[in-house]
């Protein structure tokens, strides 16, 4: 029998008890796995089910100094086995790094939870790029609105790693907006503005790039206006706030829309 024990989860302990019995060909161990020991009263009472246990071993991970320590103790006390996995890292690593460790139980687990927000809200971004599917903008922690050429995706992946699931969606005079967008409210949304002139230039470098003819509609600039004024009668119409991308990198505007989200604006 292994008493896997931990202030967390136990996944660590057990992980590494499993590849020990793999190597011992052993199918005959049975591992008991007691989570959340963060006090002195539950560490007693595993030690008595363990003295009654014949061919036991405790293996910890503790990073409560003082439940750890006891726990140590009254197995040496009590001749059980004990493998203490995280006590010897912790101080190793307290002899090369000059900070004082968090000792809070399940951090390992804070990370991965959070680190799989990230993933969620990048598929999010992706799933939900450009209006390819007008569900998204319900379930968006924020929609971002505006005319093509005005950072909508970039922003989008940016506050995704935020983990901030964003949708976004062109608007174009031609193709009249979903109607689950005005059934959102309006400090759910931010639209995003720009000068014709400064559009204008972007969209023409794009062009270029694409090896496209600059002369097309989607760079002209009485078109350009079109679109801008059409844009902004719609976010006139939701009432959402409007941020002028303008001559800002993605980092800035991202921070602006943050800035809102903070003063609950949004």
């Amino acid at each position: 029998m292994v008493f896997v024990v931990s202030d967390s989860i136990g996944e660590t302990a057990e992980i590494v008890t499993r590849a020990t019995m793999v190597q011992f060909n052993s199918g005959k161990v049975e591992i008991c796995k007691i989570p959340y020991v963060t006090d002195s009263e539950y560490v007693t009472d595993i030690i008595e089910e363990a003295k009654h246990t014949d061919n036991c071993i405790i293996v910890c991970t503790i990073v409560l100094p003082e439940v750890r320590q006891l726990l140590i103790n009254l197995a040496n006390e009590n001749n059980i086995p004990i493998v203490d996995l995280m006590g010897p890292m912790m101080e190793a690593f307290s002899k090369i790094i000059d900070v004082k460790p968090h000792l809070q139980p399940g951090l390992v687990h804070r990370t991965d939870e959070d680190y799989f927000k990230k993933v969620e809200a990048i598929e999010f971004a992706v799933q939900y790029d450009d209006g390819k599917d007008p569900r998204g903008l319900s379930r968006a922690d924020v929609v971002l609105i505006g005319v093509s050429r005005t950072s909508k995706t970039p922003l989008a992946m940016f506050l995704a790693h935020k983990r901030l699931k964003v949708a976004n969606l062109r608007l174009v005079p031609e193709v009249a907006p979903p109607d689950e967008l005005f059934t959102l409210a309006p400090n759910k949304i931010v639209g995003l503005t720009i000068t014709a002139e400064k559009l204008y230039e972007i969209r023409r470098e794009r062009l270029k790039a694409m090896g496209l003819d600059e002369k097309a509609s989607y760079a002209q600039l009485d078109r350009i206006k079109e679109e801008l004024e059409y844009a902004e009668n719609i976010m006139k119409k939701i009432g959402c706030p409007q941020i002028d991308v303008s001559n800002k990198a993605v980092e800035e505007i991202a921070s602006n829309i943050l800035e809102i989200i903070q003063k609950g604006e949004m």
